[in-house]
């Protein structure tokens, strides 16, 4: 008897994105999740300028200290949109004495955070490929990766925010002083400036006056396009809840509330402290709240992944003030550090079954994909050519009686 087929996985990290860096470490923890025996993986790096690669040599972490891409075994590839070749080409441009190859790919775990990957373009590309997929489908990682417009849908669907203003680099370049104006109308010092897409605290300044203010705004608009400025939640926690499913079978993880010496999580608290992501982060789990407080923000984290149509798996952050009980939601990740990993083992579950759940879920969703019709054939075309294209709606008709 033949051994069963082993599931072959593409992970796809790196990335042309400021988030670059976090990326890698979080591939490198994906693929190493995967259980050998059971499936082959596939390293998929995209480097910085948004070159793709393929090769053994790229399962190591290691080896990206150095130009990871000048390894002997390392070689282009591209995804292909083909639902012919589900997966990848590799030396797509081979020249007379190479030859390119197709790599097919069961399913592909994106591992790339934030522009580029984790907003919706990359999972717009494997929904044309037709290749199942883990984590969110193109709107919600579209809606969740902009601050802005989760603050739109979240609202609508009731769950509580923080206030904000939002302006575009334009607006700002053209008149800052009626952007300043707008602002402190709107809102009260101390505030947060966030440049709208970006995650893993990048480009995040605390500004608690005018002059502060305009400096994080240039820096922020120095890194996305549009920007959200936010108030302070003074006397404020931090509350992360992971969530996991698809539909209306969504779970909640246990609640963890990071440890900060700063005014908020940093770049630097959140990955280079310990090296291993927000794995590496201080955390208290459980968070030391009460179980009125915890069941109530597991039942908001879920409602605003259902909210954004969400599924695979997510991190819902929370601010809450602990002697008033409010609770706010502060960000939707949708490819959350170190997929949570620490959040899901309290849970009983260990990083291989978490990732093996998550490929799962992938499968189940592309099954329900399948379900829709997207053949559908009349004879328009028959009709179109009989008559010419002056008998289709809409064409422009000559009037009966021109004057």
């Amino acid at each position: 008897m033949s051994a069963k087929r082993k599931t072959v996985v593409g992970v796809i990290f790196g990335g042309r994105s400021v988030e670059h860096d976090v990326s890698v470490v979080t591939g490198q923890q994906v693929m190493r999740a995967f259980d050998p025996e059971r499936y082959e993986v596939v390293p998929v790096y995209i480097n910085r300028d948004g070159r793709w690669y393929t090769g053994e040599p790229l399962l190591e972490l290691k080896n990206f200290k150095d130009e990871i891409t000048s390894y002997k075994g390392v070689e282009s590839a591209i995804l292909s949109p083909s639902v012919e070749h589900h997966g990848l080409i590799v030396n797509p441009t081979a020249g007379r004495f190479d030859k390119s190859r197709v790599v097919r790919l069961d399913v592909v775990f994106p591992a790339i955070h934030g522009t580029h990957g984790e907003d919706g373009t990359l999972q717009g590309l494997l929904e044309l490929a037709d290749i199942p997929y883990v984590g969110c489908g193109v709107l919600a990682s579209a809606v969740a990766n902009d601050k802005i417009m989760t603050k739109i849908v979240l609202s609508q669907q009731g769950v509580p925010i923080v206030e904000g203003v939002s302006f575009s680099r334009a607006e700002w370049q053209e008149a800052p002083d009626k952007v300043i104006s707008h602002i402190v109308h709107e809102l009260q010092y101390p505030v947060f400036i966030k440049p709208a897409t970006l995650g893993s605290s990048i480009g995040i300044g605390r500004a608690n006056d005018e002059t502060m203010l305009r400096a994080y705004i240039d820096v922020a608009t120095n890194l996305d396009r549009l920007v959200l400025v936010e108030s302070a939640v003074t006397n404020a926690v931090e509350i992360n809840c992971a969530v996991m499913g698809n539909g209306l079978d969504i779970r909640a993880s246990v609640l963890e509330q990071p440890v900060s010496w700063e005014e908020f999580l940093t770049y630097e608290e959140k990955y280079l402290r310990g090296g291993q992501g927000m794995k590496s982060a201080e955390r208290l789990i459980p968070a030391p709240i009460s179980a009125e407080l915890t069941e109530q923000i597991q039942q908001m984290a879920v409602k605003a992944f259902r909210a954004v149509d969400g599924r695979g798996t997510a991190r819902v952050d929370f601010l809450l003030k602990p002697e008033s009980g409010e609770i706010y939601l502060n960000e939707l990740n949708t490819l959350p550090g170190s997929l949570a990993f620490y959040l899901w083992q309290e849970e009983g579950l260990s990083p291989r079954e978490v990732v093996e759940q998550l490929v799962q879920l992938a499968r189940d969703a592309h099954a329900e994909k399948r379900r829709n019709t997207y053949n559908y054939q009349t004879n328009l075309l028959e009709v179109a050519a009989a008559r010419g294209l002056k008998g289709v709606k809409g064409a422009k008709t000559r009037a009966k009686n021109p004057v």
